[in-house]
């Protein structure tokens, strides 16, 4: 305020005292904003945890859509060294017999040794540098039919750089390795029609010339130059894997094969007269807990939406000033807050809308084939009123889940039918998923002015509330402020009337006094 405020020296009143009640009551009001707004930024952290679980259950039951989802099929192998196998739902109940004749192999060439840790050669070394005397000449990449893809053109100026940029012109990996001096090519991909060959031109000087680059083949050396001493490449060809699936053969430029619903990928040969036992079957298992994790992130929100639709009443508490916190300990603080935190969604009518939707998705009937089914017609369902744990009565619980204290005695229905029949429990759950993802999507689709895309609450209502908030408090506190500065300069001119009085006074009196 940057004055000096002078408190009843003349008239004896305790100023500060009288200014500080009179305004106490607009400061109450400043302080009951502050506290609705505090209050306002709780109840959004508190629908931004849940938006967070709501959304992972709609993201849940939107994949639950599909059959995909269940993995209704499983495949076992007799020798999982040398096979793995995945069954899509496509894949037929079936015992399968495997041979893996060979393994996918991918085009590979060492270098000769040209150089070495020692020998000063290297990336940036020229054709001169390893020795080479020979005119301008050239070698061929050439693919798995002999056909040229890349000529190199080599002079006694060309550097190894410039040899490694060629050969990955070629669509090859291509390095080398000074260290150990040698040259490291690969085909990009396996199989045989990724193979590839580097070829000598036919003339001395191309001879030579793959002879110095350590790029040689033994049996296609004609140079002068080559002797027994020298190293040369060695090369493994490109190669596609061949299996026998139940008699018929197979091959693949990989050593994975998709054959009628099966994913097979070989990775080992069979000796001779060994075969592998493919055996695909129902995947009970894979279908249950499929189901059983879909319901156990359903029971988490549902409940949490629950506890806070149910919560008790926490009238009389608002947040704390500064002034309050300071007097009480940290955990009395924590446990006050608490119980505002928990009462804010108490009889929200949006909790009550989204339970609703989630209720009546999962309580709802589906029809497979002529029938209509319900959850109950596979062993789940909510626990009775006096049973359920209180905030926890739309909670779903399988009959004989293990894991569930309430229920684990129970006969497994939901078991016994996926054995039996895996496509009408399929059918039903993707399904009752389709609804619960709409009935979602719908409760969190955009509002003008009021709510985001994929927000299950108004988010941006309550940050225009927020924002506004924010205004309104900073205006009030700055009417209190000139409020509080007109009563002390009030205050201040009646001190100074009585102190001219008391002057005046004193004069007469001497006045007086001198008759």
């Amino acid at each position: 305020m940057g004055q000096l405020r002078m408190s009843g020296l003349i008239s004896g009143l305790d100023t500060d005292a009288i200014i500080s009640s009179l305004v106490s009551v607009r400061k109450m009001k400043v302080t009951t904003q502050k506290g609705n707004q505090t209050k306002l930024s709780w109840k959004q952290e508190i629908w931004k945890d849940l938006n967070k679980e709501l959304k992972s259950l709609q993201s849940a039951a939107a994949n639950m859509r599909y059959s995909t989802a269940y993995a209704k099929r499983k495949t076992k192998v007799s020798d999982s060294s040398k096979v793995s196998v995945i069954a899509s739902d496509g894949a037929p109940t079936s015992v399968q017999s495997l041979k893996i004749n060979e393994l996918a192999k991918t085009a590979y060439m060492t270098g000769g040794k040209i150089g070495g840790s020692d020998s000063g050669i290297t990336a940036l070394s020229t054709m001169a540098d390893l020795g080479y005397e020979g005119g301008e000449t050239s070698f061929n990449v050439t693919n798995n039919k002999g056909e040229v893809i890349k000529t190199v053109n080599i002079s006694s100026t060309t550097s190894i750089s410039d040899v490694l940029t060629e050969l990955k012109g070629a669509g090859l990996n291509a390095s080398f390795d000074a260290e150990n001096g040698r040259f490291f090519i690969s085909a990009k991909e396996s199989g045989a029609e990724n193979d590839f060959n580097i070829v000598s031109a036919g003339t001395t000087d191309s001879n030579n010339a793959l002879v110095k680059l350590g790029l040689a083949y033994s049996h296609d050396i004609n140079s002068e130059d080559y002797n027994a001493t020298t190293d040369i490449a060695s090369k493994i060809n490109g190669q596609d894997s061949e299996i026998i699936l139940n008699g018929a053969k197979f091959t693949s430029k990989s050593n994975t094969f998709s054959i009628n619903g099966l994913t097979i990928t070989a990775n080992g040969v069979t000796a001779d007269g060994e075969e592998i036992t493919l055996t695909t079957e129902n995947d009970t298992s894979g279908i249950y807990d499929s189901i059983k994790n879909f319901l156990k992130s359903y029971n988490s929100i549902i409940n949490k939406l629950d506890k806070a639709y149910n919560a008790d009443r926490a009238k009389g508490y608002n947040p704390l000033t500064d002034e309050e916190k300071e007097a009480m300990s940290d955990s009395e603080v924590e446990k006050y807050e608490q119980k505002i935190k928990d009462s804010l969604l108490r009889g929200d009518s949006s909790v009550n809308s989204i339970i609703n939707a989630l209720t009546e998705s999962t309580m709802g009937g589906y029809t497979v084939g002529d029938k209509k089914l319900y959850l109950s017609d596979f062993g789940i369902s909510s626990l009775s009123y006096f049973t359920a744990a209180e905030n926890e009565k739309h909670a779903l619980h399988i009959d004989g889940d293990p894991d569930d204290e309430n229920t684990a005695g129970n006969d497994d229905k939901l078991k016994t039918l996926i054995a039996s029949d895996p496509d009408t429990v399929v059918s039903f759950f993707t399904q009752m998923s389709q609804e619960l993802y709409s009935r979602m999507n719908d409760l969190s689709s955009s509002i003008p002015n009021q709510r985001s895309f994929g927000s299950f609450f108004e988010d941006k209502k309550m940050t225009k509330e927020y924002s506004d908030y924010t205004k309104k408090i900073s205006d009030m506190e700055e009417k209190l402020n000139a409020y509080e500065d007109k009563l002390y300069k009030q205050y201040a001119a009646m001190e100074k009337a009585l102190a001219k009085l008391q002057s005046n006074s004193s004069a007469v009196t001497g006045l007086i006094g001198m008759q």
